[in-house]
Order: C-alpha cells, then structure tokens, then sequence
C-alpha cells in the first residue's frame, strides 16, 4: 500500500518512518499526481497559514477534498488538524473536511510543549503524544466520533474516513494511530 505525506511544509521524515515500519510505502506528495498514486493520505504539523498557502499555490485544495469524499482515509496531525477542520477560530478554513471548531496553539508556545500518554479508543494502548502549540478542539459536530479527550478537550476525533490530533504522535516514533488509519484502506 503506497501511503503519502503531504510534504508541503513540515516533516516528511517522521511520519515517513512510521508508515515504512507499519509495511506501507511512503510517497512525498507535493502535486495532484503524487496525491492521485496513494491510498491514504498524512498531513503534517507545522504552520498552518504556510501549508494552506503553499496548498493552493500546488493546486492540490481540490484533488484532496475530492479524494477525501472519495473514502480515501487521511490523518492530520497538530497542523494537519487545524487544515482539515471546518472551523478554524480567526482563520478561513482550508480543506473544510472534518466538522470541528479548533483553535491555534491553544495549548500555548513552544516553551509550553509537553508529553503524555493518551488512551485513544480503538488502539490497544496509549498513544505517546507531543503538543507543540498544539490546537484545542473547541466544538465538534454531530457526525465525529471523540476517540480522545486530554483534559477535558478532544484531541483525537474521526469523521469517517477522516481522524485528525491535536498532537504529533511521529516525534516520538508513536505507530498505533497511523496503524489505525492504515486499517481503514
């Protein structure tokens, strides 16, 4: 199974790891035709405002909405979240796909980042979780399911075909949530 990382802005090289040790080939996506040659699709933390630039300047807005309604499983992680969700508080949305209100480094700056183990339902054992002006969940719509909750506030959540987190499980080489979605191919 060929799996891609959208390669725009933030670390191709974590999540790219993860997915070889879980079997799948890792494919950097950049343009429609690398989307068009994977079977799921991980989008990246970094900043958020630079992926969404960088997204509609590749031309690839539209190639990921349609391969999403498509069924296509996709994770987001920390930015990934935050341009994949439908409410963006301050900003316009990007990809308008997972019906959640978020908020931008809600969890603070970067000296504020930390650690913890997450019990994420449907994967056997905590998740390693590393919030780096992570995003809080602040509403979620009636058809997500909150597979996660640290502190009160959702940090993983699935729509579908859809699982986003608040959080970037690849820093630490955390597996169980890319295993998750690559379950759903």
């Amino acid at each position: 199974m060929k799996a891609g990382v959208l390669a725009l802005q933030g670390d191709f090289r974590e999540h790219a790891a993860v997915l070889a040790a879980l079997g799948a080939t890792p494919i950097e996506v950049r343009t429609p035709e690398e989307l068009a040659r994977v079977d799921c699709l991980v989008i990246p933390g970094g900043e958020s405002t630079t992926i969404s630039k960088l997204a509609r300047s590749a031309g690839l807005v539209d190639p990921i909405r349609e391969r999403a309604a498509a069924g296509m499983p996709m994770l987001g992680t920390c930015a990934g979240m935050i341009v994949m969700a439908k409410r963006v508080i301050g900003l316009e949305p990007l990809l308008d796909l997972v019906d959640i209100t978020v908020r931008r480094n809600a969890y603070g700056r970067q000296v504020d980042s930390f650690e913890a183990d997450i019990a994420v339902e449907g994967v056997d054992h905590p998740v390693r979780a590393v919030f780096i002006r992570a995003p809080i969940v602040e509403e979620v719509g009636p058809g997500v399911r909150v597979l996660a909750e640290h502190e009160g506030h959702p940090v993983v959540v699935e729509q579908g075909n859809l699982v986003v987190a608040s959080f970037h499980p690849e820093l630490v080489g955390e597996t169980r949530l890319h295993a998750y979605v690559l379950e759903k191919v």
